[in-house]
């Protein structure tokens, strides 16, 4: 199994890992904006070139990954909470065993599910407040 960061900003993600990358000294892996999803005819105004996810490899095999999260789609961000802890676990099985586990006394923000990016993901937020995704990505 992986574990990786996974950051969230108020709407300047893109220059945060634009830091990050001149830091690390890598290229992004990924790079995907709000108004690029199937979802982005009911995006509200403003948010379509925000940052829906972007992933930074550092070192051997960690990946910096993070997100813009608007206001205008319900975020709140607070220093604390701007960040989870990625699981990339083996199987589907192992996703649903680790996220019933970690949801159980907790507060489940999506439920596992296939999604549209190709994987079985789900989020929450366990019973001591830390915040997790479970994302298996089928092979």
């Amino acid at each position: 199994m992986t574990i990786n960061p996974y950051l969230n900003f108020a709407g300047n993600t893109e220059e945060a890992f634009n830091f990050y990358k001149s830091v690390f000294r890598g290229e992004f892996a990924m790079l995907q904006r709000f108004g690029q999803t199937p979802d982005a005819g009911n995006m509200p105004t403003g948010v379509e070139n925000m940052i829906m996810h972007i992933s930074l490899p550092i070192g051997n095999g960690n990946i910096l990954m993070g997100t813009d999260a608007p206001e205008e789609m319900g975020f709140s961000l607070n220093k604390g909470n701007n960040f989870y802890l990625c699981l990339g676990p083996e199987s589907k099985e192992e996703a649903d065993r680790i996220f019933n586990q970690l949801s159980d006394g907790g507060q489940v923000e999506m439920a596992l599910q296939d999604t549209f990016w190709g994987a079985y993901y789900g989020s929450l937020t366990d019973k001591f407040g830390v915040k997790w995704m479970v994302n298996y990505q089928k092979q």
